[in-house]
């Protein structure tokens, strides 16, 4: 687990376009918009309650993985993290130590896209971020931009497992990927699995919806609750909130 100072997380921060021939197995992480649904009239987004979270819990964590078949390899430089929890700790000691999870924070503006030579990275409709794995090139461009780290490169192949979802393609070498707010979950009227799990877990320090309604639990809560987002300097208008930070 990482550990940063209050003044660190809030400024975290990281600071050839041509046609891709497709591989055999190679498969896209989602499709493109127009063939999933995805209605820009949505605007989805989650809110995390430092104050609920704590740090022995890692609910979110285990279900990301077993989820979207995020493996571990044993190399800490390599491993992939969809979604991984900081320890923030203000140095001039006033305010307690809080633990948060960190994400993909699904920009309405973002950078990963704006720098991405072959359009691998995209928007849907609804405004989630993802990978198409037919173009990625691994140039990492898109992890440089990211000022939230949450973008990891492919270094090993993997392979499907008895305990694999069937719902999500089996990752490729050589490519970027990131978390999808479990983009295939959404798509068949359920929540991302972290948010499933925090709830089951009785800490309930997660919750996720879609801002565009005024009447869904979040969009009143960040009408009504002292919110932030990280490094909102950036104009990058994140849709990952949190709450006690």
């Amino acid at each position: 687990m990482a550990t940063l100072d209050r003044r660190s997380v809030l400024g975290l921060g990281g600071a050839v376009a041509a046609g891709v021939l497709l591989a055999p197995g190679v498969s896209l992480l989602a499709a493109p918009a127009e063939k999933t649904g995805a209605s820009a009239d949505r605007r989805w987004a989650m809110l995390i309650d430092t104050n609920r979270c704590t740090a022995d819990c890692t609910a979110c964590l285990t279900a990301c993985r077993k989820e979207n078949n995020v493996p571990l390899f044993g190399e800490p430089a390599r491993d992939i993290h969809w979604i991984r929890k900081v320890t923030i700790r203000d140095k001039d000691q006033r305010r307690p130590t809080v633990t948060l999870p960190v994400l993909c924070n699904q920009c309405e503006h973002p950078p990963c896209v704006h720098v991405c030579p072959t359009e691998a990275s995209f928007v849907r409709k609804d405004g989630i971020v993802l990978v198409d794995e037919h173009r990625c090139i691994g140039c990492r461009y898109c992890m440089i931009a990211c000022p939230y780290k949450a973008r990891s490169l492919v270094y090993h192949e993997t392979k499907r497992t008895l305990e694999s979802n069937p719902e999500v393609p089996i990752r490729s070498k050589g490519v970027v990927e990131k978390c999808t707010f479990c983009v295939h979950r959404l798509d068949n009227g359920l929540q991302p699995a972290c948010v499933d799990a925090c709830q089951k877990a009785g800490k309930e320090a997660m919750l996720f919806g879609d801002l565009n309604d005024p009447n869904s639990e979040i969009a009143k809560r960040v009408r009504t609750v002292a919110t932030k987002t990280i490094r909102p300097d950036l104009g990058l208008k994140p849709r990952v909130h949190y709450q006690g930070l």
